[in-house]
Formats: C-alpha cells, sequence, structure tokens
C-alpha cells in the first residue's frame, strides 16, 4: 500500500509540546501587558498614586485569575500529550486550535478587566474557557479512537481526565450563571474553582475533582 503524507504527518509530540509551550508563555506575558501604570499627568502626591494603584486592583484579580486558567489548561493539555504514543496529523490540528483559543483569553481577560459591571464580558470570558473544555475533552477521545493512547494507560486514568474536565466545566458554568445576579460573584466563584484546582485538597469530594 502507498505511504501517503497524511499517514506520517504529526507523529511527533515534542514540537507540539514545544509550540503548547511558546503559546501558552506568550499568553501569560501578554495578560500584564495590559494593566497600564497610572498617568504620570494625574499623579501629584502619594495619595494620588496610592488611589491610582487601588483602582487597579481588579484588573490584578482578573489577571492572577487568567494566568491560573492558563496554567489548569497548561497542566491539562501536557496531561495528555504525556500519556500519548504518538500523535497523527488530526490530533496536531485540534491541539492548534487548542491553542488558538488560549491565544485569545488576554482579549476576553482585558474585556472583563475593562466592563466588570456588564455580564457579556463575564460570558465571553466564560465561553473562552468552555471552548477550551470542549477541545481538550475531544482531543482526549479522539486519541483513545484512535489507538494514540499508551498501552500502558490505566482504565481508570482514562475516567479521571474526562471527569475532570466535565466536572470543571459544569462548575464553570455554575460560575457563569452567578453573573445574573453579580458579576463580582461569578469572579469569585470561578476564582475558588481554580484555587481548588491549584491546591488539590484531600478531602472527600474536592479530591476527586
Amino acid at each position: 500500500m502507498a505511504l501517503t503524507y497524511n499517514r506520517i504527518a504529526g507523529q511527533g509530540l515534542e514540537r507540539l509540546a514545544a509550540l503548547s509551550d511558546g503559546i501558552f508563555a506568550v499568553a501569560m506575558t501578554l495578560l500584564i501587558l495590559d494593566i497600564k501604570t497610572p498617568d504620570h499627568a494625574d499623579i501629584h502626591g502619594e495619595a494620588d498614586l496610592i488611589r491610582a494603584l487601588r483602582g487597579l486592583l481588579p484588573s490584578f484579580l482578573i489577571f492572577f485569575m487568567s494566568v491560573i486558567t492558563l496554567g489548569i489548561f497548561w497542566i491539562g493539555q501536557q496531561t495528555q500529550l504525556n500519556h500519548l504514543k504518538r500523535g497523527d496529523r488530526n490530533l496536531s490540528w485540534v491541539h492548534i486550535a487548542f491553542l488558538a483559543i488560549v491565544s485569545i483569553l488576554p482579549f476576553s481577560t482585558r474585556l472583563l478587566a475593562e466592563f466588570t459591571e456588564f455580564q457579556t464580558a463575564l460570558i465571553v470570558y466564560w465561553f473562552n474557557i468552555l471552548l477550551l473544555g470542549i477541545i481538550l475533552y475531544f482531543s482526549w477521545n479522539y486519541a483513545q479512537r484512535h489507538a494514540l493512547v499508551s498501552d500502558d494507560t490505566p482504565h481508570e486514568l482514562n475516567c479521571a481526565i474526562q471527569r475532570r474536565i466535565l466536572i470543571a466545566q459544569g462548575l464553570y458554568f455554575a460560575g457563569m450563571l452567578l453573573c445574573f445576579v453579580s458579576v463580582w460573584a461569578s469572579i469569585g466563584f470561578i476564582l475558588l474553582v481554580q484555587l481548588n484546582y491549584v491546591l488539590a485538597p484531600r478531602l472527600g469530594f474536592l479530591h476527586k475533582l
């Protein structure tokens, strides 16, 4: 049988992981570049500077939330790649689509920081997270269906990866719904969910998340 280009393209995972690291690093850098220092013309004393810095606190909170968002999804993607024995052309394009959505996060972060009083800004931010979760879930299922997962990967790990994505997206959805009560309540809830994933407490139900 003749060997076609599409059958051999994208099998290596190292370059895909390297591209991912670069995109995530740039996205994290862009997050802080959107936070501007106070305009010198508006600062006439220590009190003015303190007041201006206090006004930046909401932007820094959302920056912090977005760094955690990127960190969670970087770990999620790397976990999947670490348990694959090889890739293929289609899987590479799935992850390139994932990285394209990662690149949008600085925009949705700035939108939320500048329009915190509007529910639409929070919904756009949540939708960004939703797309990331959908693509990661699809990626893992595609890898399973096409025998790209390492042969020694236990079934429990397959279930854990899928369960983690589904539970996280369910919690993010609940957080999004809170914006119809208060956008800041929504932000607070999402941040608590993310801190749980960062700290990974070994307590009952939370340990399974």
